[in-house]
C-alpha cells in the first residue's frame, strides 16, 4: 500500500508543474472536498467543485471583454475566500496575477496598475476608496471581490476575442510588487515553475493531507501566505479558513476555538506579542512559576507550553514563522516548551522557500538548512569570521524584475546564483544563522561589520520596548523605539514627571544594550517613537523612513 502511495505522489510531483494543471487535479480529485470558508460560517465559501465552476465562470466573463493570455488581471484585497477565485481565474488561464498589497497606498496603487499595465482590476469594498478616478476608468473590467459583481465594464472592449491559452512551465504566473524595507519598489516576476516546484518544496518540508485545517492570517498578496497558505493546501485537498477582520488578538482567539487548525503561518511578530503580552506577566503574576522560572526553568516552559497549544486550539501540528528573524528569546522558550514551530527562511524572488528548520534540526537563531531541490552556499566568505552572503539556486528563482534588467543583473553573480542579501555563517552542523541584511550593515570607525539586527534582539527584550531600529547618524548608532502598551501615560504629556520617567527609561535602556554587545555596537543614545512604525506586510520595519531623521518624541517635545 505504501509503494502504491509513493508512487502517485510522484506521478502528482510530476504531473502539476503548471499552475493550471495544479488547479485541474485539484478540482478533480477534491471536487466534494471544502477548499475555502469563512472561520465561522460556510456561506461565501467553496468546495473544491463549486471553486471551479466560480472560476471558470469568471474566466469566460474576462474573456467577453478581450482579456486573454498574457493580459494582466490585478487583485487588491484583504484576504478572504474570493480571492483565490479571482487569482485561479487569471492564471489557469495564461492571463497573469498582479496581486496588491492591502496596505497599500493610493499613490502605490495607481504606480502598481500603471507599471503593470493591468487591465482588469478586483477590488475589495473595504479598500475600493484607495483606487483612484483615473485607474476606474482606465479599466476595462473592474469587479467587486467581496459579491463577484461588475462595477465597470467597458462595453467598447466586448469583443469575445480574449483568447486563453494552457500555460507552460515558463510562462508568468503571476508579478509581485514588494517594497520590503528599501523602499523602492520592484516588480518580481514568477513563473509557473517558480511557484509549483515552491509547492513541492513546502509537500516534501512538511507533509499536509486532507485532514488539514489552515487558519488565514496574513495577506494573500504576500509570497507566503500565496504560496503555503493558498497553492499547498490545494495540492493537498486541505480547508483554509478566513477571518472577516484584521487578526485582533479577540478574534484570533475565537477563530482558534472554532476552527481548531492545525496549521497556521505567521511572522514573529504575533507570537512575539503573545510570549511578551501573556507568558511574561503570567510567569511574573504567579509566585509558583516565578520560582520555577529560576529553579526549573524546563519544566516551566513545557507546562506553559500546554496551555499555550490549547489557546491556539489544541491541534496545531504545525506553527510556521517567516518572513522575519524571530527574537531569540521567545525562540528559546518555543524550544523548551515543545511548542510545533517551525522556521522558514525565504523572499519574494525565490517563491518564496529557500530555507526551513522543524523538531531536531532547530537551533535558537538559525534558519536550518536548504529545502527539498533548493541550493544554498554562503558567497564571498570572510575567512575571519566565517560571514558570506547567502546566494541560492533553484527552480523557484524568479525570471527577474519586470522592466528592470539592470536591477535583475546585479542580484545575479555571475555563475548563476541568486544573491539573497542576507549575511550568515554556518554552524558545524552546516545549519545557517543570518547576522543581518548586506543593505542594513553599518560599517563601524574601524572598518568592522555591525549589523543593527543583532543590537535589535537585545534592545528588545527590554522592559518596556516593543519594538527598535538602531540607525548610524554622523558616525554614531541611535536606537528608535517604540514602548511596550500601556508603558507610558501619553494623556499626563507634557507634565515634567513623565519626562523625568522617559529619559530615567533611554539611559536604563543604553546600559542594559552597551553592556550585552560588542564595543563596535555600543549605542550613544535613544530616541523614543510616540507612533508606531511604518511596516511592510510581513511587518518588518521600513528602515529607509527612519534613517535620516524620524518623529520623535523629543521633536514634539521641542515643538
Amino acid at each position: 500500500m505504501k509503494q502504491i502511495y509513493k508512487r502517485m505522489q510522484k506521478m502528482r510531483e510530476k504531473y502539476v508543474d503548471t499552475l493550471a494543471k495544479l488547479y485541474d487535479y485539484s478540482t478533480t480529485v477534491y471536487s466534494k472536498k471544502q477548499y475555502t470558508q469563512w472561520y465561522d460560517t460556510k456561506e461565501g465559501g467553496y468546495t473544491y467543485g463549486t471553486f471551479k465552476s466560480k472560476c471558470d465562470t469568471l474566466s469566460k466573463l474576462m474573456t467577453q471583454y478581450g482579456i486573454g493570455a498574457g493580459d494582466k488581471v490585478a487583485i487588491f484585497s484583504q484576504s478572504m475566500p474570493n480571492w483565490s477565485v479571482a487569482f485561479f481565474a487569471t492564471v489557469s488561464f495564461g492571463r497573469i496575477s498582479i496581486p496588491i498589497l492591502p496596505d497599500s497606498s493610493e499613490n502605490e496603487v495607481t504606480n502598481i496598475m500603471n507599471h503593470s499595465e493591468s487591465k482588469v482590476l478586483f477590488v475589495s469594498q473595504r479598500l475600493a476608496g484607495k483606487v483612484s478616478q483615473e485607474i476606474r476608468d482606465r479599466m476595462t473590467l473592474l469587479i467587486d471581490l467581496d459579491t463577484l459583481e461588475v462595477l465597470k465594464a467597458d462595453d467598447m472592449q466586448f469583443t469575445c476575442d480574449g483568447r486563453t491559452a494552457n500555460p507552460t512551465p515558463d510562462d508568468i504566473a503571476t508579478i509581485i510588487y514588494t517594497s520590503g524595507t528599501t523602499g523602492c519598489a520592484k516588480g518580481v516576476v514568477l513563473s509557473h515553475r517558480n511557484l509549483t516546484s515552491n509547492v513541492i518544496t513546502c509537500y516534501h518540508s512538511c507533509k499536509r493531507t486532507e485532514k488539514d485545517r489552515w487558519l488565514s492570517i496574513l495577506p494573500m498578496a504576500h509570497t507566503l501566505e500565496m504560496t503555503l497558505g493558498m497553492l499547498y493546501p490545494m495540492y493537498t485537498g486541505s480547508t483554509v479558513y478566513y477571518l472577516p477582520k484584521p487578526p485582533v488578538a479577540s478574534l484570533l482567539m475565537k477563530a482558534m476555538k472554532i476552527v481548531k487548525p492545525t496549521t497556521m503561518l505567521t511572522v514573529p511578530m504575533i507570537i512575539e506579542k503573545v510570549y511578551k503580552g501573556s507568558v511574561l506577566p503570567t510567569i511574573r503574576n504567579s509566585r509558583t512559576l516565578t520560582w520555577m522560572n529560576k529553579n526549573m526553568n524546563g519544566l516551566m516552559c513545557r507546562i506553559i507550553g500546554m496551555k499555550l497549544k490549547k489557546t491556539f486550539g489544541g491541534h496545531i501540528s504545525f506553527y510556521g514563522i517567516g518572513g522575519a528573524k524571530l527574537d531569540p528569546e521567545v525562540e528559546n522558550f518555543l524550544l523548551k516548551a515543545r511548542f510545533p514551530y517551525a522556521i522558514g527562511y525565504g523572499l519574494t524572488e525565490t517563491s518564496p522557500l529557500l530555507g526551513y528548520a522543524m523538531h531536531g534540526w532547530r537551533a535558537v537563531g538559525s534558519f536550518g538548512y536548504p529545502v527539498y531541490n533548493v541550493r544554498l552556499k554562503l558567497h564571498n566568505v570572510n575567512p575571519e569570521t566565517g560571514e558570506g552572503e547567502v546566494v541560492a539556486k533553484g527552480p523557484n528563482v524568479m525570471l527577474g524584475y519586470y522592466k528592470d534588467p539592470e536591477r535583475t543583473k546585479k542580484v545575479f553573480t555571475e555563475d548563476g546564483w541568486f544573491r539573497t542579501s542576507d549575511i550568515a555563517v554556518q554552524d558545524e552542523k552546516g545549519r545557517f544563522f543570518i547576522k543581518g541584511r548586506n543593505s542594513n550593515m553599518i560599517l563601524g570607525p574601524s572598518g568592522e561589520n555591525i549589523y543593527p539586527e543583532e543590537i535589535e534582539n537585545v534592545l528588545n527584550n527590554i522592559d518596556g520596548v516593543s519594538e527598535s531600529i538602531v540607525v548610524e547618524r554622523n558616525g554614531r548608532l541611535v536606537a528608535l523605539v517604540q514602548p511596550a502598551e500601556n508603558y507610558i501615560d501619553w494623556n499626563k504629556e507634557g507634565e515634567d514627571k513623565i519626562y523625568q520617567k522617559i529619559d530615567e527609561w533611554k539611559e536604563r535602556i543604553i546600559k542594559i544594550t552597551n553592556r550585552n554587545v560588542n564595543r563596535s555596537s555600543q549605542v550613544s543614545s535613544v530616541e523614543i517613537m510616540k507612533e508606531p512604525f511604518e511596516k511592510t506586510a510581513t511587518q518588518k520595519i521600513r528602515r529607509f523612513k527612519y534613517k535620516d531623521s524620524a518623529p520623535t518624541l523629543e521633536e514634539e517635545k521641542q515643538s
